[in-house]
């Protein structure tokens, strides 16, 4: 080989390793840190959005609507882990905001090697439970889809959410 083609790979090398070492730190700042969490909107602002918009939906719904059912959650009162490492737990519910995640500052701690130090929440918006990802490795999965980190989804009772390798429901 040449001289040229050996001091290309050895470059190519060393950068390939401080990629490698950024790597590292920003996955331990990221661990040691968290994410930064974006704010929901004020629950002011569902309230006054709701009835300008139930007036045009009802009339149109009316004739083939089903039963309001378990689509808000405002009355589950209760978070059980249905399967993972704490399957069985039930944890009461609040009207606070219920943080999960591996850290031990979380509301519901999940020690598993799948789940972020602050993986995801549930929000009392209004009438209804909400779930917003903190932006997490893995994901958070609601009724088998994932929930996006800028957009938070309504939480139906008894609909699975995967956390991790833990699946947990809301439930009345």
């Amino acid at each position: 080989m040449s001289s040229l083609t050996l001091l290309i790979l050895q470059v190519g090398f060393l950068l390939l390793l401080w990629l490698f070492v950024f790597a590292v730190v920003f996955a331990l700042r990221s661990d040691v840190f968290g994410v930064r969490v974006r704010r929901l909107p004020s629950t002011a602002a569902p309230a006054k959005a709701a009835p300008a918009a139930a007036p045009a939906a009802a009339p149109r719904a009316a004739p083939n609507a089903a039963p309001p059912g378990p689509a808000t959650t405002k009355t589950a009162s209760r978070i059980v882990i249905t399967s993972g490492p704490k399957a069985g737990l039930e944890l009461p519910l609040g009207t606070d905001t219920l943080t999960i995640g591996r850290s031990s500052e979380t509301g519901l701690v999940i020690r598993d090697d799948y789940t972020s130090s602050q993986h995801a929440r549930l929000v009392l918006w209004g009438e209804q439970w909400m779930l917003q990802d903190l932006e997490s490795t893995n994901g958070t999965f609601h009724g088998g889809e994932r929930v996006s980190p800028s957009s938070p989804v309504a939480v139906q009772t008894s609909t699975p959410i995967k956390v991790g390798a833990t699946t947990f429901e809301l439930r009345k």
